[in-house]
């Protein structure tokens, strides 16, 4: 198994997420480009609260001075004060959500941009390694999550803060026996909030969860590859189980969620009452008793509402906060991945070089730690990731994989193995064509890797007109690197963008020219709306053949001084074949080229021939010296190539 390190360890969490003072300063930083914005959001925060403490007070001199005064010019100033008040408050709130909304989705922005730079810098191994779908929680959920630390949760706590002791500050002048009274219930009110709010989060975790487990068969099967696989192998009712099983799982959680929620909500409202209720029946007994006015009963009954709202968010804001938190560690867990491909200082800029490509006694090895390079840490509040869901279905589809043994030993003839690469040596002159041959598994893909720097290799060097590739610039030594592999990828675009991407300011001709080369312009021309066509999902729409000569056409538009590539016909049919071999020997003209080769035509045509053999090469040279060996070269040959010799 090819396997990678992960150097971040992150803390796991069981109940409550865990803050420290060092992650909060980071998350800290993501706010300084935007304080003065923050500042107006907390100046408009305040300003509302403040405004929302008046109106207690205007029904109260309206109550107990205004009306029994039958002061009319006094009651007009009133009125106009209850419409002014809510006009401000909305235009206050327009203006808080805009600039809550810049700064939120500025945050947004900000980590997606710093999370996609640095994932696009990882290593082939960290993909080879990462589920797609853990990649796409943390630049979609947990970045989203991440930026309420600062546009909700923070504000929302300074201001529940600020707003609980302004209005505590009122109610005492007021009437401060009431005020005793009505946070008297306060404690209540709190652990039934705490205790609830736990349970209520518990549920959501569990059904964000049974989501992920629903998600999963959805992201696997829904797409070209998956509802193929269904198809071929007749699993459509299957599948329709397992995934009703999930999806009653997702309608039985949400109603004991819906439930659950109902009675938390009706138990703060009670305690609410019971406090609202002491203010009123005690505040009658003065009133009667004369101790105080109605129109001070009135605003204290106001003011509490406003109070136990603010206390119910100081008591869930520590794990709401904590939550959010959470979601940045998972941003920075990627953000800290060290890069293992890095470019040097001052890196040689490649141009116009003569395509000499050498391997000095090159070794690699794929690193042995078989850890996911991100950890699995619950995500509270946000799904989890959907990779590791499907594999959960398999023991209970069959049993006996779960008690099947390992063997003791594997077949002699076996390619596994811990070192991929041992002492590759050989050089490639300018314009000429190296043939790669070998059984599958014995290192001639990872070889090709190794040139682009997909990967790094761990002991030798590897030369290109005398200049080694890890002192040059990565975009320079990709410009000068065509590589076709043996799955071609194509976006589910058109035609014409998925050639263009390749050399993007190309103009058309020079995309005709590259594509009649590739031997696809006619095929092209013939299509519904030629260059314009859409290719569907991976290109899915075209045929292997056709997918082959796009990739040849691409590589042809980017014009590199080296091409490498996966030879691979064996499974197309005798005319896509021939289309392509003619299309490689135009593109393989004049470039240095290092060809896997699945075919007679490409070895015989080789200036240099590497035989391959669990991670070494074993022999070397020209078809016909290769031949008289009788050694590895040979046995490939009576059993691989020589049913391909017209």
């Amino acid at each position: 198994m090819r396997r990678g390190i992960s150097t971040y360890s992150p803390h796991s969490y069981s109940g409550k997420p865990k803050v420290d003072l060092a992650l909060i300063k980071r998350v800290l930083k993501y706010a300084r480009p935007y304080k003065w914005w923050l500042l107006s959001i907390l100046a408009i925060t305040f300003s509302i609260a403040g405004l929302s403490l008046l109106t207690p007070l205007i029904l109260r001199d309206l109550i107990d001075r205004t009306l029994p005064d039958r002061d009319i010019q006094r009651l007009i100033w009133l009125a106009i004060a209850l419409v002014v008040i809510p006009l401000v408050t909305s235009a206050l709130d327009v203006a808080h959500k805009q600039i809550n909304a810049r700064v939120g989705e500025g945050i947004v922005y900000d980590l997606r941009s710093a999370l996609f730079s640095h994932l696009q810098n990882m290593s082939l191994s960290f993909f080879t390694r990462t589920k797609s779908g853990e990649l796409f929680s943390r630049l979609n959920n947990d970045v989203t999550g991440a930026q309420s630390a600062i546009t909700k949760v923070y504000i929302s706590i300074i201001t529940s803060f600020v707003q609980a002791v302004a209005i505590l500050a009122v109610m005492v002048s007021l009437e401060w026996r009431l005020t005793l009274i009505s946070i008297a219930v306060v404690p209540l009110f709190l652990l039934a909030a705490r205790k609830l709010g736990n349970r209520l989060r518990e549920i959501t975790r569990s059904q964000l969860d049974t989501v992920a487990k629903m998600n999963a068969i959805i992201s696997e099967l829904l797409n070209v590859s998956g509802a193929l696989l269904v198809k071929l192998f007749g699993r459509s009712d299957k599948e329709n189980k397992r995934f009703q099983e999930r999806a009653a799982g997702v309608r039985d959680i949400g109603i004991k969620r819906a439930v659950t929620g109902t009675l938390f909500f009706t138990s703060i409202g009670l305690l609410s009452s019971i406090g609202v209720a002491l203010v009123y029946g005690i505040g009658g007994y003065l009133v009667i008793g004369g101790a105080l006015t109605i129109g001070t009963i009135v605003a204290l009954g106001s003011y509490l509402g406003k109070l136990y709202s603010s206390l119910q968010n100081l008591t869930n804001a520590p794990v709401d906060f904590a939550t959010s938190i959470v979601s940045f560690e998972r941003v920075f867990e990627v953000l800290d991945l060290p890069l293992d491909i890095k470019e040097k200082p001052n890196a040689i800029v490649l141009h116009n070089i003569k395509g000499r490509l050498e391997f000095e006694n090159v070794g690699f090895s794929y690193p042995k730690d078989d850890r996911h390079p991100l950890s699995e840490v619950h995500r509270f509040g946000v799904t989890q990731d959907v990779g590791a869901v499907l594999s959960e279905d398999l023991p209970a589809l069959n049993p006996q994989f779960a008690q099947e043994p390992e063997p003791e030993k594997l077949e002699t003839r076996s390619q596994a193995r811990e070192q991929a690469l041992e002492g590759i040596s050989f050089c490639a002159e300018p314009g000429q064509l190296v043939a790669l041959v070998g059984p599958s598994g014995a290192g001639k893909t990872t070889l090709t890797y190794l040139i682009p720097r997909l990967y790094d290799p761990s002991s030798g060097r590897i030369l290109i007109d005398g200049i080694d590739i890890k002192d040059t610039n990565l975009a320079s030594l990709s410009a000068q690197i065509g590589m076709v592999t043996q799955e071609t990828f194509l976006f589910h675009d058109t035609v014409l963008t998925n050639l263009l991407y390749a050399r993007p300011d190309a103009s058309s001709e020079q995309v005709k020219a590259a594509a009649r080369a590739a031997n696809i312009h006619d095929f092209i021309m013939e299509l519904p709306d030629r260059y314009e066509t859409l290719v569907g999902e991976r290109g899915y729409r075209l045929s292997g053949g056709e997918k082959q000569r796009m990739a040849l056409a691409r590589v042809i538009l980017k014009d590199p001084r080296i091409l490498v590539l996966d030879e691979a016909t064996s499974s197309l049919d005798s005319e896509s074949e021939a289309l392509i071999q003619e299309a490689l020997g135009r593109v393989m003209a004049e470039r240095t080229s290092i060809v896997i080769a699945h075919r007679l035509s490409t070895i015989l045509s080789a200036d240099q021939i590497l035989v391959m053999n669990r991670g070494e090469i074993v022999e070397r040279g020209t078809h016909s010296r290769l031949l008289s060996q009788r050694g590895v070269y040979s046995s490939l040959y009576e059993t691989q190539f020589k049913q391909s010799q017209q």
